[in-house]
């Protein structure tokens, strides 16, 4: 009777033998019916290393096989078969473990005292009335293997968060509480980005997938439940710009290749890893085209880097105290340049030998 009772334990929670043995079958549940552009959506369309193609027809080894439920690819326009997953997963019915993604801010559906909703996805089958995205998480979130908020609006509020909002929005980890842990044991995994950066996000799904799969230990994550290894640096420490303001030598306008900060770059200060990684295959991303980081990967965002397109705060002063250094190592990086940009005396067509060539063992 004990080793019975044992067993029903564990069959109770899902997700928690599958994961001790590795899941071969998972479904991908996103909902992007939060507060927000569906610009994550759009973004991910962009991956590359490795594409959301690749990843559905199983083209990555070592991965468990990945139903994707994304309303981009539904049968039809909305209805009862798009929702079919959902549902069964909400009924404990769906045939595998599944990972929650939200796309979107978190309303506060208290405020309005049930009064109507901000957001909804679907319609209860009974009622007809619309089902809230607060209700979809509150009724999958505690039976997901892991969830993952995509982009700045689902891990920390986002512009529908700003100060002055009426709907008392908020990111997935304020809403469930960032002591929530999934049934495959991990918190809230946060990729943020305004959109998110394609790869950023895939990179970091699959690190969760192979976690499921048994073959990886869980995402090192940071204080504020992002991929540490890509969220880890600044903007700045990844700049290709990032030697002008060593030098003090600042943009004044858009059109400079210099250190963009006195035009309102916050790059010193953001963690965000896009000028290294670029945007789509390498190339683009905020500062390589000219544009200054408005710190879109930050739980502060947009409020404390407003207004945009102002020197950030610090800045005059940062740039006033680098400005002496800046010019002596200018002028002795100057310097030295001028000695290396010659070629050698000995390199010359003449029949004297001057490189300093001894042919001692000659006899």
């Amino acid at each position: 009777m004990t080793t019975d009772s044992s067993t029903a334990e564990v069959s109770e929670e899902p997700g928690r033998a599958e994961d001790r043995q590795g899941i071969d079958e998972i479904h991908i549940l996103w909902i992007s019916e939060g507060m927000s552009c569906d610009g994550d959506t759009v973004s991910l369309t962009a991956a590359g290393q490795p594409s959301i193609e690749d990843l559905v027809l199983g083209l990555i080894p070592g991965l468990p096989k990945v139903n994707l439920v994304n309303k981009v690819l539904s049968p039809s326009l909305g209805g009862e078969d798009f929702l079919a997953p959902y549902r069964a997963a909400v009924r404990g019915d769906l045939t595998t473990p599944f990972i929650l993604v939200i796309e979107g801010s978190i309303p506060n559906q208290n405020i309005i005292e049930g009064d109507g909703y901000w957001t909804s996805f679907g319609n209860d089958p009974e009622t007809g009335e619309p089902q809230t995205l607060n209700w979809w998480i509150d009724q999958l979130a505690p039976k997901a293997w892991a969830v993952v908020a995509a982009g700045t609006c689902a891990t920390f509020g986002g512009i529908h968060a700003m100060a002055g909002n009426p709907t008392g929005c908020m990111g997935l980890a304020d809403y469930l509480g960032w002591d929530f842990t999934s049934q495959g044991g991990l918190p809230v995994v946060n990729v943020p980005g305004c959109p998110i950066q394609p790869e950023n996000f895939m990179e970091t799904l699959i690190w969760v997938l192979y976690h499921a799969a048994g073959s990886a230990p869980p995402p090192p994550l940071d204080h504020m439940l992002r991929p540490q290894w890509l969220f880890g640096k600044t903007v700045h420490e990844g700049c290709d710009r990032g030697s002008y303001y060593e030098q003090a030598s600042f943009a004044k306008d858009y059109n400079s290749p210099k250190c963009l900060v006195k035009t309102g770059c916050w790059g010193p200060v953001v963690n965000c890893n896009v000028p290294k990684r670029g945007w789509m295959a390498g190339i683009g991303g905020c500062p390589n085209v000219g544009g200054i980081c408005i710190g879109c990967t930050m739980p502060g965002f947009p409020d404390a880097f407003m207004p945009f397109m102002d020197e950030p705060p610090g800045g005059t002063l940062s740039s006033l105290a680098i400005k002496p250094y800046g010019a002596v190592v200018r002028r002795l990086r100057g310097l030295t340049n001028e000695l290396v940009n010659h070629e050698p005396k000995w390199r010359h067509n003449k029949r004297k030998l001057t490189s300093g060539y001894d042919p001692h063992w000659r006899p």
